[in-house]
């Protein structure tokens, strides 16, 4: 089943209020002047709809975005012209991309990383990343923690209803993959239209997160709460990650 395909022209109504994106924008870009960092060249992987990549590609003088979805795509492309943004959009994998160009921020926002499920493709996507990377690049990512996708949506079932959409969205666990089931029911006219999408995203240790990015020759310069500067805790749900080539 291809993934994020109806979804997406709903995807921003439903991700509304759960996610503040210019808040997110607004702290990502106090990290890269905490750096020091250019603000020339920025890629957005998994950019999904054009949020994060519509904030932050404002700060920038040259944006791309990828994302394996064609439909999001479509999403974003519509956002960035509404807002007067070229950007370069591209069809690709984050696990095995090649743009043949460096970038000085990277960015891979709202899990995305967790929907890589094998240490093959985990570690490839990294170095990707590392080969995209200038030497005094950042690229800041985020993952549901373990806890979050051990503890709270594994094994668990959810609903949603807003008149306009409904779903129920349910998920089991296995050797910390959770598979997730989802049924939407999305209003047209007096009728409403039913679509599935199945999705799976794996539960990573810090400890995992952290040697596959040294295998991959980057390394951890920070770790944030959420897109805040707090300490992290055992129930922290979102863990963000600064980090840079490693050094010479």
């Amino acid at each position: 089943m291809e993934r994020y395909k109806d979804f997406a022209y709903i995807y921003d109504e439903l991700i509304q209020g759960d996610v503040d994106y210019m808040q997110w924008s607004e702290n990502i870009l106090n990290i890269c002047d905490l750096f020091n960092l250019n603000k020339s060249d920025y890629l957005d992987l998994a950019c999904g709809t054009g949020n994060m990549t519509n904030y932050l590609s404002k700060k920038f003088k040259n944006t791309w975005a990828v994302d394996l979805s064609p439909d999001m795509l479509t999403e974003a492309d519509k956002k960035l012209r509404s807002s007067g943004i070229k950007a370069n959009l591209v069809c690709q994998d984050i696990s095995s991309i090649n743009l043949n160009r460096k970038f000085d921020l990277i960015t891979c926002c709202l899990d995305s990383t967790n929907y890589i499920t094998s240490t093959e493709d985990i570690v490839s996507y990294f170095k990707c990343v590392n080969n995209h990377l200038k030497d005094n690049g950042l690229f800041i990512f985020d993952i549901n923690s373990y806890y979050k996708l051990t503890e709270i949506l594994g094994n668990n079932t959810f609903n949603f209803d807003n008149g306009d959409v409904v779903y129920i969205w349910d998920n089991c666990i296995e050797d910390n993959i959770v598979d997730m089931y989802l049924t939407f029911f999305v209003k047209r006219g007096d009728m409403y239209e039913r679509f599935d999408e199945e999705h799976r995203e794996r539960a990573y240790t810090e400890k995992e997160i952290e040697e596959f990015l040294q295998s991959a020759g980057l390394e951890v310069l920070k770790k944030l709460n959420n897109y805040e500067d707090e300490k992290l805790t055992a129930e922290s749900e979102r863990i963000v990650y600064v980090v840079k080539k490693h050094s010479c």
